[in-house]
């Protein structure tokens, strides 16, 4: 059995063969003007054959069906046939995805902005069980008079009953008035707000819920100095102090035994710091150290990573790892023995993540005093930890079990050496091994910021907190903990309407899934349903549009056909890339969408189809004509004539008409082939006159382009000129254009004159300036506009002629004084002659006598109102003058002698243009104040920094820092690197201060902006808080800056973290809540 060949299957159609063959068939009708069955059939593609499996559908073929759904296993990003998933995101989050697991698993607290630091510590007092106990037990009278324990016993209501995993802290966080924007300190939020409630409990009338604060967390210790002539201790070492947490050093120091050393050291009080014995009478040495008097039942230790750094007097995170234990046992710094047994487990770290001060994260992990499990507190997220703290493989916490054996029998043998110097235990002799060997694990972490220690064996019952039943309203719960039966109650309530509405969106959803499931099983039911069986079986024609968008959507749209349908209520031809043919059952089933219109099998419209067979056949017909006009009208532009009658037309309108392409019919591009070679007369325009150039057409090319002309807007048929061979040249623009001729001639020869006439001036070479002649004094601007006109030929002759003389100096004197308001150029010298400086625009240029003479002829100017200026030389300013001065004769032979020492004596002498009329320094003062005002005020500029390394700026750099810019300067916008430093250009505004051009600095050097020596020229510039515009610093302008290196690098991260916390005010902390409030005390 032979394979089949399937070569010609996956072949691609060609369209120009369809294109060709439906030409063919368009041009058969519009000469017979009978249309067949089998001619509709082929027009409107019905016998093309049921297609499978394409990939997209088809526009040229109304039986294909393929592409308008997605596969079995497909999806789309938008309407009926996306992911369930995405399709339930318009029903809102799932209220279900946040049920709590059990209610051994602790919820969470959201996050409002920057409240981690708040959720933390609200945390770690919930799962103290003697603290939420004591919470428990106020009497509801009360609670209703201290809104801070209300929101504080409904969110721990909630942590331990809610069937939410997370809580929202909101109410809580708004009733301490705190702004959720703002990070604060997590230790000095425990700290107030500890303090806060040993306010409010202090009314309550249940003893032990009144003193849970101070049960819980208060120490005492001692600051005593003692004499160590006598052994006395000062009368204030037995004042004693409350102490909620003890703040230790971790600054060079490892774990925790090196800290509490630290803070229990002696401290050594001689030389200047010597103290004064009540006892002895007189300055002595002395030691200084603290006792701890007592230990609360959870300890907690600050761990102080916030230092301040003097030299940039900036605040700084110390991320060193520090270690510390699971078990601590404080019985040896004591300072008083006791009974009880003080060893402590660990029960909570709070954790700062980030390296700055002001910003960052905090969590907390916290051990379940229940379970012995620890858990970590993320907000909204807590997750198990198991035994561990960190958890059993996090890399932030290391256990040592090989470490602590040797450990343990080096420090045995010191625990018995340890003895009290006066009743204040010696740490000198206590090894901060010692603490190790009571302990089976170490941690270690780098960004500990508080470790909570809870005392063993020693925990109240919770029973014993509780003062009897209140109003006889109490529900036990579990764990011992009795709750409230009126926040019993609340939570209940809270519970089941959350349960509900958990319940009406699993209903939702279900609903929304079935609706969904069924209309798609519609739609490709109804689309299996679509294909015509046979050529002779009714049919219907049906918008590809609409089916597309039905197919698509959710919601099923009303049956709508009318974009398929022509004017004549029919199927049009051209419309056949727009509709697809469906089957009468197929039909049937969308009638419940109602709308229309129907169009059935018959509905194809004849007339539309004439029509479009015409316009083909006129459309082949042009595009031959004009396949052979193209022909004729290249040999006519190359100057090949032909026989019979000539036409001119315009040369560059033909050019145009050969140049487009793919044209069918006649447009109105085609309209005026004559219109630019017509004059305004009506006569043919002069070949000299601009765009007049013409060329000569045959007849039959010029009948053809009359005729399209006239098909470019048959509602409005054109009358154009038509100008045959024997045409005249309009003898009206002839003369026009022999003047114009001769109008330009003699204005050339004028500018020749002018040019030789003032030589000099027009080659703008620098003239010797003698003093004691007379001089006169033009515009600089003036001049350059006379240069640009007289040098300007061909088709610059069109530049506007310079002002009249006569009102240019009048320009010049001021109206209120009748002075000049103009300063001249400055002067110089060179090779001992008198020189001025060179400009294009500013100032006032000198010209010689005849110079002025000769210009007044030329520019319409009067000889005796010119400004005139003699050259002095002196030594002193004298008024009324550039640099006027006191007049110091020179002799003419000083002026002519070649000895050098003369000549560097007379470059000494200062210059001085004496004016006529003199210059109005008070006007010229306000408009430089004005035009200074107005460079300042400039926004999104460039200015360059150079940055220099080493201790010396290059001298080329300091020149070009310290001379002026002028506005007309171009700066490079690249960064340009040398063997010296780099620079840099930004981007700045006159209103930039200081501060924040070394901020970019900074971010582009690296530079901390303490060790930044920013310089204008050879001038520091100093401050932060003055802008660009007071240190006179304009756009184009060059600074450099060299690096100090005297204070330590840093982040910038850090700065703009520190800048945003003080545009939040966060130097103010906890000011303006309820927490830095004694309202709150008050009962209301």
């Amino acid at each position: 059995m032979t394979r089949p060949t399937t070569r010609n299957k996956n072949k691609r159609h060609k369209p120009e063969d369809d294109h060709e063959n439906l030409a063919e068939l368009l041009r058969k009708i519009y000469l017979t003007g009978e249309v067949a069955r089998e001619d509709i059939n082929k027009l409107y593609m019905i016998s093309k054959p049921l297609c499978q499996g394409c990939r997209v559908n088809s526009k040229d073929n109304p039986n294909c069906f393929c592409g308008l759904v997605p596969p079995s296993n497909g999806t789309r990003k938008s309407g009926l046939w996306q992911k369930l998933s995405d399709i339930l995101l318009a029903l809102g989050p799932d209220p279900c995805m946040d049920v709590r697991e059990s209610i051994d698993s602790p919820a969470g607290l959201t996050n409002l902005g920057a409240t981690c630091y708040a959720n933390s510590v609200l945390q770690f007092l919930y799962m103290n069980a003697s603290f939420r106990a004591g919470i428990f037990s106020v009497e509801p009278e009360l609670l209703k008079h201290q809104p801070v324990l209300d929101q504080l016993a409904r969110l721990f209501a909630q942590l331990h009953s809610s069937k939410r995993a997370f809580i929202d802290s909101a109410p809580f966080i708004r009733t301490l008035e705190l702004d959720n924007g703002v990070q604060q300190d997590g230790h000095e939020f425990l700290t107030l707000l500890l303090s806060l409630l040993e306010r409010s409990l202090g009314h309550s009338k249940i003893s032990k819920a009144r003193t849970v604060v101070q049960d819980l967390f208060r120490g005492s210790v001692s600051n005593v100095t003692r004499c160590s002539k006598c052994g006395q201790e000062s009368e204030a070492s037995s004042k004693v102090e409350d102490f909620y947490e003890l703040e230790l050093n971790i600054k060079g120091l490892n774990n925790l035994d090196e800290s509490l050393k630290d803070y229990l050291s002696v401290e050594e009080l001689c030389g200047d710091n010597q103290y004064f014995c009540e006892s002895c009478h007189t300055r002595v040495n002395a030691t200084r150290f603290i006792k701890l008097r007592t230990l609360p039942k959870v300890l907690n230790f600050q761990l102080k990573r916030c230092v301040f750094l003097p030299k940039t007097t900036t605040k700084k995170k110390l991320t060193s790892v520090f270690s510390f234990h699971g078990e601590l046992d404080m019985g040896q710094r004591l300072n008083e023995s006791s009974q009880m047994e003080l060893v402590y487990e660990l029960s909570a770290v709070l954790i700062h993540k980030g390296t700055a001060v002001n910003s960052g994260h905090y969590v907390a992990n916290i051990k379940d005093e229940c379970t012995g499990q620890w858990w970590e507190f993320d907000d909204e997220h807590v997750s198990k930890l198991g035994s561990h703290p960190f958890g059993g493989s996090c890399s932030s916490s290391t256990v040592k079990p090989t470490e602590l054996e040797s450990i343990a029998q080096l420090s045995s043998s010191k625990t018995n050496n340890s003895h009290s110097n006066g009743g204040h235990i010696d740490t000198t002799q206590l090894s901060s091994d010692s603490c190790f060997s009571c302990h089976p694990n170490i941690f270690s972490s780098a960004d500990a910021y508080m470790l909570m220690y809870t005392r063993r064996n020693t925990k109240d019952s919770v029973e014993s907190i509780i003062d009897g039943d209140i109003n006889g309203k109490q529900l036990t719960i579990e764990n011992d903990v009795s709750l409230p039966f009126d926040l019993h109650e609340e939570v209940k309530n809270i519970n089941t309407s959350y349960m509900n509405f958990c319940d009406e969106y699993k209903f939702k959803k279900e609903r929304e899934l079935e609706i969904i499931t069924n209309r798609r099983q519609e739609v490709r039911s109804i689309l299996s349903e679509a294909p015509v069986p046979s050529l002779d079986d009714p049919y219907f024609w049906v918008s590809t549009d609409w089916l597309r968008t039905w197919a698509d959507n959710i919601s099923s749209p009303v049956l709508n056909n009318s974009s398929i349908q022509c004017s004549h209520g029919r199927v049009p031809f051209s419309s056949v890339g727009s509709m697809k043919r469906l089957s009468a059952k197929a039909w049937s089933l969308l009638a419940k969408y109602h709308g229309g219109p129907t169009l059935a099998d018959a509905d194809y419209c004849i007339d539309c189809l004439m029509e479009t067979a015409r316009s083909m056949v006129r459309a082949d017909d042009y595009r031959g004509q004009r396949t052979t006009m193209k022909e004729v009208a290249e040999a006519a532009i190359s100057g090949k004539f032909h026989d019979g009658n000539l036409f001119y037309i315009s040369r560059a309108w033909l050019i145009q008409w050969l140049r487009r392409k793919n044209i069918d019919f006649p447009c109105e591009a085609y309209i005026g082939p004559t219109t630019s070679i017509t004059c305004p007369h009506g006569g043919l325009m002069p070949e000299q006159a601009p765009g007049a150039k013409r060329v000569l057409v045959p007849e039959n090319l010029w009948l053809f382009l009359c005729g399209n002309a006239n098909e470019g807007k048959p509602d409005h048929p054109l009358d154009y000129s038509v100008f045959p061979l024997d045409s005249e040249n309009c003898a009206i623009c002839s003369v026009e254009l022999t003047e114009a001729a001769f109008l330009e001639d003699s204005l050339r020869a004028t500018k020749i004159k002018q040019r030789q006439n003032h030589e000099k001036l027009f080659l703008g070479k620098s003239m010797a300036l003698s003093p004691s002649c007379k001089y006169f004094l033009l515009p600089s601007s003036w001049l350059s506009k006379w240069r640009s006109f007289i040098t300007s030929s061909g088709k610059n002759t069109s530049l506007v002629e310079p002002e009249s003389l006569e009102s240019v100096i009048k320009s010049l004197i001021c109206e209120k004084h009748s002075r000049l308001q103009e300063r001249p150029l400055d002067l110089f010298y060179k090779g001992g002659g008198i020189f001025q400086k060179a400009s294009q625009m500013d100032g006032l240029t000198i010209i010689m006598e005849n110079d002025w003479k000769l210009f007044c002829k030329e520019w319409k100017g009067n000889e005796w109102r010119g400004i005139s200026c003699e050259i002095e030389l002196a030594n002193e300013p004298k008024s009324g003058s550039i640099g006027g001065s006191e007049e110091l004769p020179v002799t003419e032979a000083c002026m002519n002698s070649s000895n050098d020492q003369a000549i560097d004596e007379l470059e000494s002498i200062k210059l001085i243009i004496k004016t006529v009329p003199v210059i109005c320094e008070d006007c010229i003062g306000e408009r430089e104040s004005c035009e200074l005002m107005k460079k300042l005020s400039y926004c999104n500029e460039d200015i360059c920094v150079f940055f220099v390394r080493g201790k010396e700026a290059p001298r080329s750099i300091i020149e070009a820092s310290g001379a002026c810019i002028g506005s007309d300067r171009r700066t490079s916008k690249r960064y340009r690197k040398s063997s010296n430093g780099n620079s840099v250009n930004l981007k700045v505004s006159g209103s930039t201060s200081i501060y924040q051009l070394k901020m970019m600095i900074w971010e582009s050097f690296g530079v901390v902006k303490e060790n930044q020596l920013l310089h204008k020229g050879p001038n520091i510039i100093e401050g932060e808080s003055a802008t660009l515009a007071d240190m006179n610093i304009f756009p184009g302008d060059l600074l450099w800056v060299r690096d100090s290196e005297i204070h330590e690098n840093r982040d910038i991260a850090d700065e703009l973290s520190e800048e945003k916390m003080d545009l939040q005010h966060s130097e103010e902390g906890f000011r303006g809540t309820l927490l830095t409030s004694n309202m709150s005390t008050q009962v209301i």
